[in-house]
């Protein structure tokens, strides 16, 4: 039988336990403190890609080319970052820059460029096409806007600021501190990877804080994160950029503009017969109007006219439209010189017929075509403020989209461009309605206003209202469905209507007008006139004083009798609240 030997296990003694658990404690803690303290990252991050980096407002945005000493920017970063008015235009193969007083014209591989189609001769191309895509001569651009620009030392960096850019100015103040806390850093963290080094004194730019850290960027234009206790705040610095404003001597009207357009189809008028239109300062004939896809336009227009609008103390206004032709406004407008023939024919005109404005009548065009025509408005604007005339532009309400008659109106853009927008605020129930209606009621009046008020300054409105009214038929046919039409009818003719009929209008609270019905038994016919009259033009003069509008524009002479001129007299200081 085997003998088996017992052997008496030893207990561990308290002091290797506690040691055991000072080790693994410390163990842990080590662990946490490795996971959780920033200990600062090691990798370098590439901050600017590629050559000639473009710096703008804080990031880099694409990349310049440079050829010998001219520095020369893609087309694309001009677009979206400067200027989001300039194009290509395809036929001339030109780059088409407008400010607020001039055109100007950069063709491609050319020496030469074109202000106000005043040549300007350069050493190089100011267009360069590389690679596929369009770069235009940054020195140039100098001149028509407000930026500055600089070749960063070290980087090559392209940095352009421009007027209104603001930084506060810094300097590094740090003593004894590890290199690495000096570091810029992609993110605000210590543990984020870094873009480049910081030393003592060292002059940066804050552009902005996170918490603990500032955004900060070197003389070379990189940039990075780094702890605020390490930058110590210096000056502020807002860039500003002085322009050379040559304003031309535009015509100026004493208080509210009244404009009344002349209709001119065949002839113009006999003005010895145009009795005198009180309160009226500008007059319109509609005398030019687009007639070839080549820019041709075709000229009714009078000097004889002109005298007399002038001798009775009224500016000439002349009118151009388009001919209300979509197809003839696109072929017209969608090259730039096509559209330069129709501006020069305007300023030959305007000299001949000695105007002090154009007024723009563009109706019925494409929704696609709407950048057309207010490409033709920056193109056409700083040659007639060149020439001292005012440029004035007829526009619709917003009536919904893919409506040729409204939503072509780039109705924004285009107040920041002319100096006038005309609202033509009729035509609610047009011609070809099926439903009898106003022309004009004033709470649909009040109500487009002030949406449109939201997208044009009030001062650069001009409230357009209509002399004439309609004469609404209702023939109930043998089938008994009811055959809607109507005749446009002066505010004289009207009148005469209504005593023919020995009718008494009677006040339309829904429509702010006076109303009329009349029922023709013979004919088994209602007629049906919301009114023009002393009552609706005097609403529609306060509405204008109310909303401290420019002023009032009516079509058409012709349509108005002489109790029309007195009641669109507008006084700011005795606008009444519309009932």
């Amino acid at each position: 039988m085997a003998q088996i030997e017992y052997e008496k296990k030893k207990s561990l003694s308290p002091k290797w336990i506690l040691g055991g658990l000072m080790i693994a404690i410390l163990l842990i803690a080590t662990s946490i403190l490795f996971l959780f303290y920033p200990f600062a990252s090691k990798e370098r991050a590439t901050y600017f890609k590629e050559k000639n980096p473009i710096l703008f407002e804080g990031s880099q945005r694409g990349n310049a080319f440079i050829e010998g000493n001219s520095i020369f920017l893609p087309l694309s970063f001009m677009k979206e970052n400067i200027d989001h008015s300039i194009i290509f235009d395809e036929k001339s193969k030109s780059i088409i820059i407008t400010t607020s007083e001039k055109v100007i014209q950069m063709p491609t591989d050319s020496l030469t460029f074109f202000v106000n189609q005043k040549p300007v001769e350069l050493q190089v191309s100011p267009i360069i096409s590389k690679d596929g895509q369009l770069f235009v001569a940054l020195d140039p651009l100098l001149a028509f806007y407000p930026i500055q620009y600089n070749v960063l030392e070290e980087t090559g960096a392209i940095w352009i600021q421009k007027t209104g850019d603001h930084y506060v100015q810094a300097e590094i103040t740090a003593e004894d501190v590890h290199p690495e806390k000096l570091r810029l850093r992609t993110e605000p963290s210590l543990k984020a990877p870094y873009t480049s080094e910081l030393s003592k004194e060292e002059t940066v730019m804050i552009e902005a804080e996170e918490d603990e850290f500032y955004l900060v960027r070197k003389k070379n234009g990189i940039s990075g994160y780094i702890n605020k206790k390490f930058v110590a705040k210096n000056k502020e610095v807002t860039i500003t950029i002085p322009q050379k404003n040559q304003t031309a001597a535009i015509p100026k009207i004493n208080g509210p503009i009244h404009l009344t357009w002349e209709a001119v189809y065949t002839k113009n008028p006999d003005h010895t017969q145009i009795q005198d239109m009180i309160g009226v300062n500008v007059v319109s004939p509609t005398w030019f109007s687009l007639t070839g896809n080549d820019g041709t336009i075709s000229n009714l227009a009078s000097l004889e006219y002109s005298k007399w609008a002038q001798s009775k103390g009224y500016q000439v206004w002349g009118l151009f439209s388009n001919s209300f032709d979509p197809v003839l406004t696109h072929e017209a407008l969608k090259d730039f010189e096509t559209r330069q023939k129709i501006i020069v024919q305007l300023l030959h005109y305007s000299q001949m017929y000695q105007l002090q404005g154009i007024n723009f009548d563009i109706e019925n065009v494409y929704p696609a075509d709407g950048p057309l025509v207010t490409q033709l408005m920056r193109e056409a604007t700083p040659y007639l403020h060149e020439a001292g005339l005012l440029v004035s532009m007829d526009i619709t309400f917003y009536a919904g989209e893919n409506n040729n008659w409204s939503s072509f109106y780039e109705r924004d853009k285009l107040a920041g461009i002319v100096d006038y927008l005309i609202i033509m605020a009729y035509d609610e129930h047009p011609g070809s309605s099926h439903v009898a209606g106003s022309v004009s009621s004033l709470p649909w009046v009040e109500t487009n206003l002030q949406n449109l008020l939201k997208q044009v300054p009030k001062e650069k409105l001009i409230l357009g209202v209509p002399l004439y009214t309609r004469l609404w038929k209702e023939q109930m046919k043998e089938d008994g469905t009811i055959e809607v039409s109507s005749q446009s009818m002066s505010m004289a003719k009207v009148k005469e209507w209504l005593a023919e009929k020995g009718i008494q209008p009677v006040y339309d609270e829904a429509s702010g007008q006076n109303y009329a019905e009349y029922y023709a038994e013979e004919e088994n016919t209602t007629y049906k006139v919301w009114v023009e009259d002393e009552l609706s033009l005097t609403k529609r003069a306060n509405l204008a004083a109310n909303y401290q509008l420019a002023g009032m524009a009516s079509w058409s002479r012709v349509f108005g009798d002489e109790t029309a001129w007195t009641a669109m007299l507008i006084d700011p200081n005795k606008a009444v609240t519309q009932k």
